[in-house]
C-alpha cells in the first residue's frame, strides 16, 4: 500500500484509491499529474459524472455508461479515449478515485 503523506490517502499497489470516499479534486489533480494528464474542464466534466454515478449507485460507472454520458453532452464516445489515452480503467477510473475491480481489464 502506498500513501501520500501530504493528503493522507491510501493507494493499492496499482495506484488506485483503497477507499473511494477519500477522493477529492486535489487527489484527482495529483493522480492526473502522475499520469501525465493536465486536467481541462472537459476532463472534470467526465470525472464529476463518474463521482456522481459512484455516489448514486455505489459502484463505478461502466465504460458504456460513460460513453452514453459522452453522447449526451455531445461528445463522440472516442473522445473519452482522447482525454484518457491509456484507457478508461487505467486512467479515468484511477483519477476519479474508483477501486479497480478484479474483473476489469486495464484498457
Amino acid at each position: 500500500m502506498q500513501q501520500t503523506s501530504e493528503m493522507n490517502v491510501a493507494f493499492g499497489d496499482e495506484g488506485y484509491l483503497i477507499n473511494p470516499n477519500d477522493w477529492t479534486e486535489d487527489v484527482a489533480a495529483a493522480l492526473a499529474e502522475d499520469e501525465g494528464i493536465e486536467l481541462t474542464e472537459e476532463h472534470w466534466t467526465v470525472l464529476r459524472f463518474m463521482r456522481d454515478w459512484y455516489t448514486e449507485h455505489g459502484v463505478a460507472p461502466s465504460g458504456r455508461d460513460v460513453g452514453l454520458f459522452m453522447k449526451k453532452i455531445g461528445a463522440p464516445r472516442n473522445r473519452l479515449f482522447e482525454l484518457f489515452p491509456y484507457g478508461y480503467v487505467q486512467q479515468a477510473c484511477k483519477i476519479a478515485g474508483m477501486i479497480k475491480p478484479r474483473s476489469w481489464s486495464t484498457g
